[in-house]
């Protein structure tokens, strides 16, 4: 059964939800600030983990070194990357967890079951989906046995849908090095996957 809430909503007026949403507030060190960027043209989405602490601060999904690497892999710049009518990105998590033993703590589970569902209703021109680290995989791709470098190189599986790949982190610098195949076979199909959804739409920012 449709929910209520995407039956009589428009996407806008949902993002304003989302963002306004103080769901784990008493959660989240440094309180909630969700991060959601589209608009319902889009053909592309991008599905990370949560905001890091920079992306937090500016509100700016991507806004950090691993999104300056994110668009290199795609190869795409800031203003093609940001621009709603072709593009949407949505975390796992909408706002920043804090700071673990390790990098930063997991994405929120709530965030996904509160929202993904609602927004995937009102985006129905997405053709391919950029899933990118495990967290994001274990969610929309199933089989949480398979590691993050074994779903990577099943790629071709996933697609026309979707696209797994790590993290552009510099913290996953190792990971590109020990696994060049990502660089010389994946990328080059991202790109041209890019490239072929870009050609079919290009619009002004919202």
């Amino acid at each position: 059964m449709t929910d209520l809430v995407t039956a009589t909503i428009d996407l806008d007026s949902l993002i304003e939800q989302v963002k306004a949403c103080r769901h784990c507030e008493s959660q989240l060190p440094f309180g909630p600030r969700p991060v959601i960027h589209m608009a319902k043209s889009a053909k592309l989405m991008i599905i990370g983990q949560a905001p890091g602490r920079r992306v937090h601060e500016t509100g700016i999904p991507w806004n950090d070194p691993s999104g300056d690497r994110l668009r290199d892999w795609m190869g795409l710049d800031r203003d093609q990357f940001y621009n709603t009518q072709n593009i949407a990105i949505m975390p796992m998590g909408f706002c920043y967890p804090g700071k673990g033993k390790s990098g930063d703590l997991p994405p929120r589970k709530e965030c996904a079951g509160l929202w993904h569902q609602k927004i995937w209703h009102l985006l129905p021109n997405i053709e391919l989906t950029l899933v990118i680290g495990q967290y994001a995989q274990h969610h929309y791709l199933g089989d949480r046995t398979l590691s993050l470098t074994s779903r990577v190189k099943q790629w071709r599986n996933y697609l026309p849908k979707f696209l797994p790949l790590p993290h552009p982190s510099p913290r996953n610098e190792l990971w590109l090095k020990k696994n060049r195949w990502f660089t010389q076979e994946v990328l080059p199909e991202l790109k041209l996957q890019i490239k072929s959804l870009h050609a079919k739409t290009v619009g002004p920012q919202r």
